[in-house]
């Protein structure tokens, strides 16, 4: 067989896409787009995007060519946002607009935002008036809002109207919606006053108004509200697509399912760069450059650096007391290290309760109560472990120097875990920046202090 034959594929994604690969690579270097065609014939449209992905924007650019033109819209849209952006930089106008006039109103929205300004002064001549009125609009949307990511591909529907009219008014509007399997019904001045669904409309019978099969409860987002906020109304109602509406209460667009799963996927990526003090990357970390990840990293390392010579001033004032007791040195990394894992879990979990909702600010007392308590349990629970190490290795009076330290360091660990989040909340800062290095080089510094401090006491050391 030459390496153009095709081979069965196994049903799997991996195995899919390496022939695609393959078949891809074999064109690009002689042209012969046989087994192209057929390979791409079988092809999802999201599996050929992330083959594209894969490779320059020049040789992408060449590849989509060779894709028949009824597609090239739908796998332009599953590529990555810079992909997108660097093939638009290097496709003439004509066929950039051919696949922007064919993407869904919200993708191509996106790609239009993330061009220079140049480059849509290029574009939008080419484009139909309407396409650039809905261009221009959506785009005016500020990013991070509900409008930024909805779409104005939608079907609406007269509340006057009977099941079968309109079953016929959604076969005309539904080659241009995004979906059609809830609709909205609108009143004359276009606010949404209920919801129908497909399914209700195909099992009644014909002259069924669909006032009495529309939910008159309509659950929706003003254009201006957070994405967020878009993203969890449709999580928590289990909606297909949500009703976005401008100030005077009018249908402007929906949210569907899958931007909001979009939404949450960076939503959930920027949170955990922060619990890790990192800020977003312009690229995915596989095209990322050394440059720009020692960026992205060296700020946060650096000031924590500072952060711990607290730890040392600390350790330097009980030298005497780390003099008469070496023993003590040995239970240092143990009791810190617990401090600054008690703490990262109790802001892995403040951080998330926060970010869902599922705590706001009014509940600190009683989410500090009840840390408390979890707090001063676990640090008894982990003393009783640790003292039996201490009787061993140092005696009694060592024992009870790292029990008691242990159960100290592990409530202040838990307490700055929960606590500084609602600070940073309250501050209107991200609570994701109370990460676990923060958290960490908080508690270490304490614990330090409550350790040493400890001993000095008990130890009769204080001379």
């Amino acid at each position: 067989m030459t390496k153009h034959t095709i081979h069965q594929t196994t049903g799997t994604l991996d195995a899919g896409t390496l022939t695609l690969e393959r078949a891809l690579a074999d064109w690009l270097a002689d042209g012969r787009n046989a087994a192209l065609d057929a390979v791409v014939a079988r092809s999802h449209d999201a599996d050929i995007a992330q083959t594209l992905n894969l490779l320059t924007p020049a040789d992408a650019v060449r590849s989509l060519r060779a894709i028949a033109q009824e597609r090239q819209a739908r796998v332009f849209g599953y590529l990555d946002a810079r992909q997108q952006t660097a093939m638009a930089g290097l496709m003439e106008r004509g066929a950039l607009a051919a696949i922007v006039s064919a993407m869904s109103h919200d993708e191509r929205t996106d790609l239009f935002k993330a061009l220079e300004r140049d480059e849509q002064a290029h574009l939008l001549p080419a484009l139909a008036e309407a396409e650039r009125e809905d261009l221009n609009r959506l785009a005016a949307y500020a990013e991070g809002t509900a409008g930024s990511i909805m779409t104005s591909d939608y079907a609406v529907l007269a509340p006057d109207l009977t099941a079968g009219q309109a079953l016929d008014a959604l076969r005309m509007q539904a080659p241009g919606s995004e979906t059609i399997y809830e609709v909205c019904v609108v009143d004359a001045q276009a606010r949404p006053i209920g919801t129908v669904e497909l399914r209700d409309l195909v099992l009644a019978m014909p002259q069924m108004p669909i006032a009495r099969l529309m939910h008159g409860f309509v659950v929706s987002v003003p254009a201006t509200a957070p994405r967020e906020e878009a993203a969890r109304q449709i999580a928590r109602y289990d909606l297909i697509a949500l009703p976005v509406i401008d100030e005077m209460g009018r249908l402007v667009g929906i949210v569907t399912q899958d931007d909001a799963m979009d939404v949450v996927e960076e939503e959930a990526t920027e949170d955990f760069h922060r619990v890790g003090t990192v800020p977003n990357l312009s690229a995915s970390l596989r095209e990322a450059g050394i440059g720009m990840l020692y960026r992205a990293r060296i700020t946060w390392l650096i000031l924590l650096v500072f952060g711990n010579i607290l730890s040392g001033l600390g350790i330097a004032y009980f030298e005497d007391t780390i003099s008469a007791y070496v023993v003590l040195v040995f239970f240092l990394p143990l009791l810190i290290g617990s401090g600054g894992n008690a703490g990262s879990q109790s802001a892995t979990l403040m951080v998330r309760a926060l970010a869902t909702g599922d705590v706001r600010f009014s509940d600190f007392g009683r989410m500090l109560s009840r840390e408390i308590v979890v707090a001063v349990s676990l640090g008894l629970t982990m003393a009783v472990a640790v003292s039996v190490l201490g009787a061993v290795r140092g005696g009694a009076e060592v024992a009870l120097v790292v029990a008691l330290a242990m159960t100290l360091i592990v409530m202040i660990g838990s307490l700055v875990g929960m606590t500084l989040p609602f600070l940073l909340q309250r501050f209107r800062l991200d609570p994701a920046t109370a990460s676990a290095p923060l958290v960490t080089s908080i508690t270490d510094a304490a614990g330090v202090l409550v350790y040493f401090g400890i001993a000095t006491a008990l130890l009769n050391l204080g001379g």
